[in-house]
């Protein structure tokens, strides 16, 4: 005699190796959105530093960048006009971009004291600063290398442990 169904044994084994391939790929999706994230948060600080530098280039201005854990500023010196004076008065130079940074993916800075970034009329750095995402993760990007003349992306050769213990700096940050 020919049966048409499944048993209830089948149906169970079906339905456990079904749940165990769901759990695995959501655990595997966790760390792909964690990873992506941070990536994701490196690439747009990236892209809005080489925006004021350009800026500073075509406008003839300075421009500045005020770093936090939390969020990123970036200012156009307009006080007193025409040129500015190159300072950074928050309250009277025109404040271009406000970005607010996710709080579950901390950034540290290569020099806490020192939290601003500031570019000349001809699009040169200041000094030079690393900025590294502390969280741990394996990404393709997690860090920014800015020296006076360059932005490059990069990755962390060793990771950051909070807190914040120096590790976050040029030598680790490999320019990619």
């Amino acid at each position: 005699m020919k049966d048409n169904g499944v048993t209830l044994i089948e149906l169970i084994v079906v339905v456990s190796v079904i749940g165990i391939l769901v759990v695995a790929l959501g655990f595997s999706f966790q760390g792909w959105m964690g990873k992506y994230r941070v990536e994701s948060q490196t690439k747009e600080i990236y892209t809005d530093l080489m925006n004021a530098r350009a800026s500073a280039m075509q406008r003839n201005r300075m421009y500045f960048v005020s770093l936090t854990t939390t969020q990123y500023t970036i200012y156009e010196d307009t006080n007193p006009a025409p040129d500015g004076d190159g300072i950074l008065q928050t309250g009277s130079d025109r404040r271009g971009l406000q970005k607010n940074l996710n709080p579950k993916d901390p950034i540290t800075w290569s020099d806490i004291t020192d939290v601003q970034i500031e570019f000349t009329k001809k699009g040169l750095s200041n000094d030079n600063k690393t900025i590294c995402s502390n969280k741990d993760v394996d990404t393709d990007y997690d860090c920014i290398e800015i020296s006076a003349s360059r932005i490059n992306l990069g990755k962390l050769t060793t990771k950051i442990p909070s807190p914040y213990n120096g590790v976050c700096n040029a030598t680790n940050c490999v320019s990619r």
